[in-house]
């Protein structure tokens, strides 16, 4: 395999199985894109691994886009997490963000003596996963896919997505680790997806199941091996048949707030309840949940005139 200019470092690709009804798809970041994400907030081990594998998959989903946009990765629910965003510009551009009870997540470590939390432990019994795209053209309604959070993993809970909402059998996997002598977090995820038969292709039921078997074979420790290349990794996968690892994008920590936006979002509230959150200056005060950028807007800039 040739190596891909993107092989190596932040990046979401397409790859190819020769031969083969599937589509696949791997991203891998690290330094330029989820370490920094998950070093912002200092987010609790587990809940910055949980929060990681969010962003991996909203990439992994993104690289399908045929239009401008975002993909939102999206969990709710009424445990620890309460909200969980992971999100993925066109551009290459990543974000992520949490919202947590810090009682009941320290509750839960109690529980749990260290071990990986599943997913209905951290968001409940009303958890619920959303994939929602959203085009940059404002004409177009964004779209929405929702699955119950009852599965031990997000991947597992992504999987119930695409053969619910989508129809398409698909195997997903993902995994976030801090390394030792890694500068940080890094992350990787993969997923092949069937490629329904038709008159050409005939039945692609046993090749599918193949391509499972193939699949079922990797390894988180590969996913993240920051010395393995991923042309390399997916030779050792499906090497048989032959794969071909498309040129991508490059992936990166880029926030998509902006003043004008969030003006806008703030034109939306009612006055009266901007006018509660003015600061003695005159001015509204806010941060970005997402990169932490701070924002003065004035209140006369999203307020009409006081009667």
């Amino acid at each position: 395999m040739t190596q891909n200019a993107h092989d190596t470092g932040d990046f979401a690709a397409s790859f190819q199985i020769e031969g083969r009804p599937v589509r696949g798809r791997a991203v891998r970041m690290g330094a330029d894109s989820v370490s920094p994400i998950l070093a912002r907030h200092d987010y609790p081990p587990h809940l910055a691994k949980i929060l990681g594998e969010a962003i991996t998959l909203a990439a992994l989903v993104g690289t399908s886009l045929k239009f401008e946009g975002r993909v939102l990765v999206q969990a709710e629910g009424d445990g620890p997490i309460s909200l969980m965003v992971g999100e993925y510009a066109s551009h290459g551009g990543v974000r992520g963000y949490a919202r947590f009870d810090k009682d009941a997540w320290a509750n839960l470590e109690r529980v749990n003596k260290g071990a990986e939390p599943h997913m209905p432990q951290l968001f409940g019994r009303s958890g619920r996963l959303g994939l929602i795209l959203i085009h940059d053209n404002p004409d177009v309604q964004p779209y929405q896919g929702i699955v119950p959070l009852h599965k031990a993993t997000l991947a597992q809970c992504a999987e119930d997505y695409f053969a619910m909402s989508e129809q398409v059998p698909s195997r997903i996997r993902l995994e976030v680790k801090h390394l030792d002598g890694y500068a940080g977090w890094i992350s990787g995820g993969m997923m092949v997806q069937r490629i329904a038969g038709d008159e050409t292709r005939g039945d692609t039921d046993e090749e599918w199941r193949e391509a499972e078997a193939l699949f079922a074979t990797l390894t988180p420790q590969e996913l993240v091996d920051p010395e393995l290349p991923m042309t390399e990794l997916l030779f050792r996968l499906f090497h048989e048949t032959g794969v071909s690892l498309e040129s991508g994008m490059a992936v990166a920590d880029k926030c998509t707030c902006n003043e004008e936006r969030l003006v806008s979002t703030l034109r939306q509230m009612p006055d009266e309840s901007l006018r509660e959150l003015v600061e003695p200056d005159g001015n509204l005060s806010i941060d970005c949940q997402f990169c932490a950028r701070h924002y003065t807007v004035g209140i006369d800039q999203v307020t009409g005139p006081v009667n």
